[in-house]
């Protein structure tokens, strides 16, 4: 994958994670795209009270994930490279 296809992806994950964040932002959060893996991997931080909170990673999965593979299919998987974890 070319560095412009890449950047290409990047825009496009940015543009799904707009739709979002409104959302996160009313939580105190937010969510930047860091990179597109050659693997087709969307590499994403997570900021404010996402990058703390016990159900970041279920938005992660369940929100984040879903509405970027949705809006571009070529994307694989999403991870954070500021995931939380938490003791149970």
């Amino acid at each position: 994958m070319t560095p412009q296809e890449k950047e290409i992806l990047k825009l496009k994950v940015e543009q799904a994670i707009d739709t979002l964040r409104p959302y996160l932002e009313a939580d105190g959060g937010n969510i930047t795209v860091e990179e597109i893996t050659d693997d087709l991997t969307a590499v994403v931080r997570l900021h404010g009270a996402c990058s703390s909170c016990n159900m970041s990673q279920m938005t992660l999965k369940a929100g984040v994930a879903e509405a970027i593979k949705h809006a571009i299919p070529e994307i694989k998987d999403v991870v954070a490279i500021n995931m939380p974890v938490f003791e149970s």
